[in-house]
């Protein structure tokens, strides 16, 4: 039998598609490490912050005025010295650390990796099989309800302030585009049910898959 290919699986995910409880079960299903929120407190350790702190950045930019005022403080001759890039956690910090996460976990193989821009990070690594998971607008909507009652009325905007804000991070840190099909192996629409998406997915990458246990009655 010869050597298995893919070791890696990226799902990147609109928000509202419920592509990261798809990850979740395909990880379950493989017998593969989850990275999902554990990349966020992998990067916390490393910058030697509260979890709380790295989840607060996650997804997201520093505003262009804070990132405008470090490059001035940075060149300006009042530092003495300046601080280090290693010395500052911001959000382009995180995503830095973020990266380093994401590719020795690739190394490792055999792992799911939610989100934070890992199929740009390993575009070119050998092995891994990247998804994007969507959905349509009246399904996330629907997500977005039941998950957040109280904020019904904004869902729409909501859902897309998401999604805006993930590609503005993928655009700052790796010039590519979110949501364009060529970044990725297998696009797929929520709409069609886990174990369809869990049987395309393995099928596409080449993978075997464990046959769910029965619940006891």
């Amino acid at each position: 039998m010869g050597e298995r290919l893919v070791r890696v699986i990226t799902v990147e995910r609109e928000y509202g598609s419920r592509g990261a409880e798809f990850a979740h079960e395909l990880a379950n299903r493989l017998g593969w490490r989850l990275l999902d929120s554990e990349l966020l407190a992998k990067a916390a350790r490393a910058a030697g912050v509260p979890e709380k702190l790295a989840a607060e950045m996650d997804d997201r930019l520093d505003p262009w005025y804070y990132r405008y005022g470090k490059i001035f403080w940075q060149d300006t001759v009042y530092a003495s010295p300046p601080p280090s890039d290693d010395q500052i956690f911001d959000c382009a910090r995180m995503c830095e650390l973020v990266r380093k996460e994401i590719e020795a976990a690739a190394r490792e193989g055999d792992c799911v990796i939610v989100g934070r821009g890992a199929a740009c990070a390993l575009a070119r690594q050998p092995g891994c099989f990247h998804i994007f998971v969507y959905a349509t607008l009246a399904a996330k909507r629907e997500w977005f309800v039941k998950a957040f009652p109280r904020q019904a009325a904004q869902a729409e905007q909501q859902l897309a302030a998401h999604d805006k804000r993930r590609a503005a991070v993928i655009r700052r840190f790796y010039g590519q585009e979110w949501n364009a099909r060529g970044l990725y192996h297998l696009l797929l629409n929520s709409s069609v049910g886990t174990e369809a998406m869990i049987a395309a997915a393995v099928a596409a990458a080449g993978l075997p898959v464990r046959t769910p246990e029965p619940v006891a009655g």
